[in-house]
């Protein structure tokens, strides 16, 4: 035997893999002229397995732990290649390890905004973003299904497909949630749970599982934001008028503070007396807007008289004239009960008022007292 059949014999004794990459998933083992010795020493390590192919077929799967190659400890292969009564040379197969440890931070994103209705703002469009984590929980189907007979598998080669995967679900779930487009971010929570669940079934036909899923931000477009920002800032200001009063009187005070002569601070002065005038005006015109008010409860529509009436020194009314006629005939109205109707003065006798002289007839004066 050569020298170097004697060391390749020494080191294909143990088989291990020391993964120090962060997105290797699948890793097929090394070996000289694909030949593995009877009593090798195989050593898996937490959160890895090792699979055992054989002609393109899986056969034995190993978990953690150290394990020496014997027929007792491979039954699938030694069944696949009729050793009834064990080998002593060596065999070939190929050997994966297969990274069973969590996958994070996935991204997934929506290449293009989805098309939504909104019951508030009508048709809209979104756009979502968010990370992922998954796990390889089935190392056979998925080396049968994605991984196949590389030597060197990684995240970089699945990710695009299960990105258009989750995409794809997270559309159809916010379509049907129904949920306003003002009430999304109260739901992230909600929205990753039901997407977990509604994923997980088809990466599971790939050995895969959703471990974690969170929704990160959902906005609308750059023009709805920013006429969402307005709306939202004039709720804020509330009165339009009071803040302008308000940033006028402030620009008053910074002009007051600054009564310099140099040209930037005239300029100052000069801004600050014009916001005065204009903070004048608009008090003026709401005192006028005051005075203008209607005094008392406004005419009912119709077009009729209708006056209040003070019975026993308490306001009554108001009485259009066939009620008020009524009351002169009981006597509650007389020539000087006191009435009032909109745009008088003040309270006056009925008697003095020209549209409710016919209410009472001809007749003498009352008698002087």
């Amino acid at each position: 035997m050569g020298l170097w059949d004697k060391l390749k014999n020494e080191l294909i004794d143990i088989i291990e893999w020391k993964d120090d990459s962060t997105n290797t998933m699948v890793w097929r083992f090394p070996r000289y002229q694909d030949e593995i010795k009877t009593g090798a020493q195989l050593t898996v390590r937490e959160s890895q397995v090792a699979v055992f192919v054989n002609e393109g077929q899986i056969a034995d799967v190993f978990s953690p732990g150290r394990h020496e190659l014997t027929t007792q400890n491979m039954p699938i292969l030694t069944t696949l290649r009729g050793w009834k009564y064990g080998f002593n040379s060596p065999f070939k197969v190929d050997i994966y390890f297969v990274n069973t440890k969590n996958f994070t931070d996935n991204k997934w994103g929506t290449k293009n905004p989805i098309m939504l209705r909104d019951a508030e703002f009508g048709p809209i469009r979104l756009r979502a973003f968010g990370t992922y984590a998954i796990k390889i929980t089935d190392a056979g189907k998925f080396i049968k299904e994605i991984a196949g007979t590389q030597a060197h598998f990684t995240t970089d080669e699945v990710t695009e497909q299960l990105r258009n995967l989750v995409v794809t679900r997270f559309t159809d779930a916010i379509g049907e949630s129904k949920i306003p487009v003002l009430d999304l971010a109260a739901n992230y929570d909600e929205l990753s749970t039901f997407i977990s669940n509604k994923v997980n079934p088809e990466f599971g036909e790939y050995g895969l599982q959703i471990t974690k899923f969170l929704v990160e931000n959902i906005s609308l477009p750059t023009e709805v934001e920013q006429a969402l920002d307005k709306r939202s800032s004039m709720g804020i200001l509330g009165n339009l008028s009071q803040y302008a009063q308000f940033q006028a009187a402030n620009a008053m005070e910074a002009a007051a503070k600054n009564p310099g002569g140099d040209a930037s601070s005239g300029i100052g002065m000069g801004m600050g007396f014009a916001m005065a005038q204009q903070m004048g005006q608009m008090f003026n015109q709401q005192n006028q807007n005051n005075n203008n008010a209607p005094q008392g409860p406004p005419p009912l529509p119709g077009g009729q008289v209708q006056y209040f009436v003070a019975v026993n020194g308490q306001q009554q009314g108001p009485f259009a004239l066939a009620a008020l006629q009524q009351m002169t005939q009981q006597g509650t109205l007389t020539r000087d009960t006191l009435v009032w109707k909109q745009g008088m003065a003040a309270w006056t006798k009925a008697s003095d008022a020209a549209d409710l002289t016919s209410l009472f007839g001809a007749g003498p004066p009352p008698l002087p007292q």
